[in-house]
C-alpha cells in the first residue's frame, strides 16, 4: 500500500487493515520458521506496511487529542 492509499482510509478501515496485516505477518513468520518460504521479502514488505498503518493511526489519534 502506498502512503496516499493509507491516508485515504477511515479510522475504522485503518484499524481493520492493521489487524488483518498483523495476522498475515504472524502467519508468514510462523510458516517461514517451519519451512522457508519461497520469497522471504514478503515478510519485510508486510512489516513495512503494518508500520505505515500504525504510524498513520498514531498521527491521527495525536491530532485528535490535541484539538
Amino acid at each position: 500500500m502506498k502512503a496516499k492509499d493509507i491516508r485515504e482510509l477511515t479510522l475504522e478501515e485503518l484499524k481493520d487493515k492493521i489487524s488483518e496485516r498483523s495476522a498475515e505477518l504472524a502467519k508468514l513468520k510462523m510458516n517461514h520458521a517451519i519451512t522457508p518460504i519461497e520469497n522471504p521479502l514478503i515478510i519485510r514488505t508486510n512489516r513495512k506496511i503494518v508500520a505505515g498503518l500504525k504510524t498513520e493511526l498514531t498521527k491521527r489519534t495525536k491530532t485528535a487529542t490535541n484539538k
